[in-house]
């Protein structure tokens, strides 16, 4: 769950408990082009204060003016948004964009004290909703699932849908595991550096102690795992690279300069790992966007990783003469 969802949920809860009305929107479906994926929250008072989105700004203020004018849904019902090309212009939806919404009435907000305390845990929670009963039950959720509708009963799953792995506790890290947080990863460290992991307070991020190898290993990387080798130190990241890039994780990266990473990849073929393999290096890391700073690194490195997670191929890389020994990702 990104830090989003679960603030959207904290207002609805704090909202309930004032006793005021609250509705929570949900993202179930979208044609053609949408600003938001299915599972998207947002959370409604009954003055027309809103936390979250469902689209670009239009049909949020649909739904403000509708409480304010005193709409009141009373039982979970849908609503579709911009089935005519006139009414996608008119609530901003791009290019004919068609939005279906679930809005449900919060009257007991037990469930979502229990959704925010057992994701805290980083446990996967999938809570699932009837329609035409109201009736809701929360159940454990398998990393991969995601949201589903069937026309009758709708099925959100809470919780961090991927995991990063970072090998490396440096202020790189640190910067990187908060901006992961904010886009749905579990985050999780290993550096048997002491000198750098002693000093490491990252909250709501997870030390993994052992020698990198080891740690990836007994990490079981799943395709919903990205693996990031930060420490600048061949005996460190190679020996986490080695295990990773035979795991079907479906990123992995290595901090560098090109020349580096070349000299890398000649390390990497001389044990049992394939061209293939190798190939699936990326290093150097991230997209070239200039970046020199630890946050500007960590923003081109989650640009790529969130790009090859979407399914969209990095075109920003940098060219292959532009080398550099700077500390920059790309």
């Amino acid at each position: 769950m990104d830090s989003l969802d679960r603030e959207v949920l904290e207002h609805a809860r704090d909202w309930r408990a004032a006793d005021r009305g609250v509705w929570l929107v949900t993202v179930i479906e979208t044609w053609g082009s949408a600003p938001r994926p299915p599972g998207a929250l947002l959370a409604l008072r009954d003055d027309g204060l809103v936390v979250g989105s469902v689209s670009g700004g239009c049909v949020e203020d649909d739904l403000i003016h509708r409480v304010r004018t005193g709409e009141r849904v009373d039982r979970p019902s849908l609503v579709v948004y911009g089935v005519s090309k006139e009414e996608a212009a008119r609530f901003g939806l791009p290019c004919g964009g068609t939005l279906r919404l679930l809005q449900e009435p919060v009257t007991d907000a037990g469930w979502i004290d229990e959704v925010l305390e057992r994701t805290s845990r980083h446990e996967l929670v999938a809570r699932t909703l009837d329609l035409e009963t109201g009736r809701a039950a929360l159940a454990p959720a398998q990393r991969g699932e995601w949201f589903q509708f069937d026309g009758k009963t709708s099925r959100t799953v809470f919780g961090p849908r991927y995991r990063l792995l970072m090998i490396g506790a440096g202020q790189l890290s640190r910067v990187l595991a908060e901006m992961a947080k904010a886009l749905d990863f579990q985050v999780f460290v290993c550096d048997p550096r002491e000198e750098y992991y002693t000093t490491l307070a990252i909250p709501d991020v997870c030390w993994l102690p052992g020698m990198p190898d080891d740690v990836v290993v007994e990490f079981k990387p799943d395709a919903n795992t990205a693996i990031v080798a930060l420490t600048h130190d061949p005996k460190l990241d190679d020996m986490a690279l080695l295990e990773a890039l035979k795991s079907p994780a479906f990123y992995i990266g290595a901090l560098g300069s090109r020349r580096n990473n070349d000299a890398r990849r000649e390390r990497l073929a001389m044990f049992d790992l394939s061209a293939a393999e190798i190939a699936r290096l990326h290093g150097p890391i991230g997209l070239h966007i200039g970046s020199h700073t630890p946050a500007e690194i960590a923003v081109a490195i989650l640009a790529e990783i969130v790009s090859v997670k979407n399914g969209v191929a990095p075109t920003q890389k940098k060219a292959a003469q532009a080398d550099s020994c700077s500390p920059a990702a790309g």
